[in-house]
Parts: structure tokens; sequence; C-alpha cells
């Protein structure tokens, strides 16, 4: 028999030691991450003065939670965050319809040029917003939709992302179950509504949210296209809060934190689906 060397029970094995490195460097990447919220939530419970302090205190010594309600009533808070929900509602739902409806054809008929079609929307994809931003103020000028929130909000209704992202998942739905609901007298959008949509729920909610944090976070957009304080949206009213000469810090932190709170409790309540779609959409080709 092998000797046996002492201390070698008690050796960790190399895997170990490779999963204990793993679980360090996530545990840091996740101090790193967290860290700037943690410091705005604290930021936003100070007063002006102690924010700028040197040294940096990441505790206040007295919470103010009154900044939150300055912020409320001095930016008009209520009507931007409105707005915003509005904006986002209506792009959200507008490429759900209208992503669907391409991503099925692209994904199942037959038409003429389809394949030359959908890599034209793939190079879409790679096509910089500030390069058809003046086209869509033009033709929002022609319709009548400057400064209002229906401007803001119709060119994001449309998305060639979200197309490709859809297509992918509906490629995923097993074709013998719409051939059966064909057979038993399906129409294609009934086969779409019935069939195909329900299979794709985790693709629809990662474009839902995806759709939602890109209309939440929306600067330049909004910007060019309301000249009123009636319909700017969230971010352009943290942008009021930064002044030229002056900006009051506890304010900005507090109206940041209370923007980032829908966007959390949007994805924590969507995050499985999320994390699936994300996933499962890039399978088929």
């Amino acid at each position: 028999m092998a000797a046996r060397v002492p201390g070698a029970a008690f050796a960790p094995p190399a895997v170990s030691i490779k999963r204990l490195l793993i679980h360090i460097a996530l545990i840091a990447g996740a101090i790193v991450m967290v860290l700037p919220f943690v410091w705005m939530i604290s930021t936003s419970l100070k007063s002006n003065g102690e924010a700028l302090t040197v040294p940096l205190r990441l505790l206040p010594d007295t919470l103010l939670w009154q900044n939150y309600l300055d912020v409320i009533n001095q930016l008009n808070y209520g009507r931007f965050f409105l707005n915003s929900v509005i904006v986002a509602a209506l792009r959200v739902g507008g490429q759900l319809i209208t992503c669907s409806l391409a991503a099925y054809a692209f994904a199942r008929l037959r038409f003429p040029g389809r394949n030359l079609l959908f890599p034209l929307y793939l190079v879409a994809l790679m096509v910089p917003f500030q390069v058809y931003m003046i086209p869509d103020f033009i033709v929002m000028k022609y319709l009548g939709w400057l400064d209002t929130l229906q401007g803001i909000a119709v060119p994001g209704m449309f998305s060639a992302f979200g197309i490709f992202l859809l297509r992918q998942a509906f490629m995923g739905v097993p074709r013998e179950l719409e051939e059966a609901a064909i057979l038993d007298g399906a129409s294609p959008p009934g086969v779409l509504w019935r069939i195909v949509l329900p299979l794709s729920r985790p693709a629809l909610a990662s474009l839902s949210i995806l759709t939602f944090l890109y209309s939440w976070n929306d600067l330049l957009w909004p910007l060019l296209v309301a000249s009123s304080e009636q319909h700017y949206v969230l971010p352009i009213g943290l942008a009021l809060l930064q002044g030229q000469y002056q900006t009051n810090w506890s304010w900005l932190m507090a109206a940041g934190v209370m923007a980032t709170l829908p966007v959390i409790i949007v994805y924590l309540f969507a995050q499985r689906y999320f994390v699936e779609g994300v996933t499962m959409t890039g399978l088929k080709g």
C-alpha cells in the first residue's frame, strides 16, 4: 500500500480554490457595481454643504428626507415622471406590436425579398442615432408633432433590434405546433397570438425591459423635440438641476434615486424572463 502523506486528506482540491477565487472576484465586482448607488442614496440624504465636504464621508450626520420633497416641489417632478411613464408605455407597447408582426413575418412567412430585406434591418443596427435624428425631426415637424408626447414616443415604437430579437425567439418555436393550429383552421394572426407569443414570453419580457430602460434614460431625442416644460421627461428634469456655476448635488442625487426606483422595480418583477430571454434568443440562426 502507498504511504499516506501527512495532511494530504486536508489539502483543498484545485477546483475548490478556483471556485473560491471566482467568488472573490464576483463579490469584488458586485461591490464596485453597488457602491455608486449606495453613494447616491447617501448623498441624497445630506445637505449640499455636507455633500461637498472633504474628506468625503459615506454616512451623513443628519438624514435630510426633506431633499426629496424639495425636488418634487421645485422641479415639477410629478409632471416629468408622468410624461416619462406615458412615453415609456407607448414605446414598449408599440415595439411589442410592430416587432412581433415583423419578426413573425421574417421567421415563418415566405415572401419575395425576405432574405434581402432582413439583412438590411441588421444593417440598421449599425447606424448611429445621430445619423437619422435630423430626418426624424423633419418628419415630426411635418406631422405637427413637435413639442408633443407622441412626437417623443412614436419614433421609438419601431426597432430593428426588437425585430431581430423576436425573430430569433420565434424560430425556436416548434413548427409542429403551428402546423397543428393551421390544420385546425387557425389563420397566421391566430397562430401568432395563440401559439407563438405565449411560447415567447421570455423574449417579449426582454424586449419590454430593454425598451423601457432605453426610453426611461433617453435625453437627446426628448430634448430635441420638447420645447415646453409641460412635455419634459425625467432626464431633462435631472439636467435642469445642474446649474452652470453651481449644482445642488443633494437634490440631484435625490432626483436620481427616485428616477432609478421604477427601473429597479420593473427589472425585479421580470428578471427571470429577462435572463432566460437574452440567453435563449441567440441559439437559433
